[in-house]
């Protein structure tokens, strides 16, 4: 909101790889006049934005630094090594940092994997983002360790990815200011955990309604009393 009489509006930013779309359709079915407004954002621009108030609120990767911020853990991804289709890895349904000891691994600086370095012989080039590093994994330079949902976004026809069961994941978070839970927020989180739109922290508040007066019932007449029967004379 720009000002105290405009229109009420949420703004979300969100972080590559993440798919906010089925929360966006549930909010725009629950909430029609509140607009939501998407803002793609990097994992390092997520928490100065919230910050800032340049958006509501952030589904962004931690680990971040949360002081002055809630964030909700919404779930944990897989993470997987990008290779080229004909790489001795693509054969194998998942691996071990152990397969990756003689693989020259890159390590971008968005890098958002909770870890020193990857496995393996560290390339001394680092590439900026996991867009550069893909590319270079495409050239044969060496191996990428990522979320599975960078893999995807980054998909190309000649890589591949496999699992890796020994390394840590990504946990993709709903994040926003610590002192600034409003209405909005709360249905936002209401949304994203899946309350239903009877739930009470999920709905928007419904003014209450004038109690109607009951209309005065109609007297129903009164069944005249039947008279004594007089006895009969002898």
């Amino acid at each position: 909101m720009t000002g105290p009489d405009a229109a009420p509006s949420f703004k979300l930013g969100y972080v590559p790889g993440v798919s906010p779309g089925k929360w966006v359709r549930t909010w725009e079915e629950r909430y029609p006049g509140v607009p939501l407004h998407l803002v793609q954002l990097t994992n390092a621009e997520a928490r100065p934005r919230i910050h800032d108030r340049e958006v509501d609120a952030a589904l962004l990767r931690l680990p971040v630094d949360r002081e002055g911020l809630h964030a909700i853990p919404l779930y944990t991804e897989t993470t997987v090594v990008v290779v080229p289709k004909d790489h001795v890895v693509a054969a194998a349904d998942e691996v071990t940092t152990a397969d990756l000891a003689g693989e020259v691994l890159l390590h971008p600086h968005d890098d958002t994997l909770d870890w020193p370095g990857p496995p393996g012989t560290v390339a001394v080039h680092r590439p900026e983002t996991t867009a550069d590093a893909i590319e270079l994994v495409a050239a044969g330079v060496g191996l990428l360790v990522v979320p599975m949902s960078l893999a995807r976004l980054h998909h190309r026809r000649d890589l591949t990815y496999r699992p890796i069961t020994d390394v840590p994941e990504s946990r993709v978070a709903l994040s926003w200011l610590e002192d600034e839970t409003t209405d909005l927020m709360e249905q936002f989180i209401g949304v994203v955990r899946g309350r239903t739109v009877n739930s009470t922290r999920g709905r928007a508040p419904q003014p209450k309604q004038p109690k109607q007066a009951k209309p005065p019932q109609a007297k129903q007449p009164r069944k005249p009393r039947p008279l004594p029967r007089r006895g009969r004379r002898k």
